[in-house]
């Protein structure tokens, strides 16, 4: 999915600058944060959209349930499993990709 394409060069970007890094902490703690954040990116080139970030995040949710015993109790999601965002935001908070 291009959006993870995006996410994958703005955390490369962001892991070896710690001025955009910081930048996009500070997004965090707009009213709306994924707006702010998807706009950030946007004012910086990369194409990430909120609709196709939740998405791929539900995408991928639904996927693994699917190839996980069919998504029953024996499967339970983990923290942040389909949010793409969180993830981002785990990455270059810890700096580690």
């Amino acid at each position: 999915m291009k959006v993870l394409d995006e996410l994958e060069r703005l955390q490369e970007d962001a892991l070896k600058d710690e001025v955009l890094r910081n930048k996009l902490i500070e997004t965090k703690a707009d009213d709306n944060p994924l707006s702010c954040f998807c706009s950030f990116a946007r004012s910086l080139g990369f194409e990430i959209n909120e609709m196709d970030l939740v998405y791929a995040g539900e995408e991928a949710y639904a996927n693994m349930r699917r190839a996980t015993n069919g998504g029953g109790e024996n499967s339970p999601m983990l923290e942040n499993e389909d949010d793409y965002y969180s993830l981002f935001f785990s990455a270059i908070e810890t700096g580690k990709k």
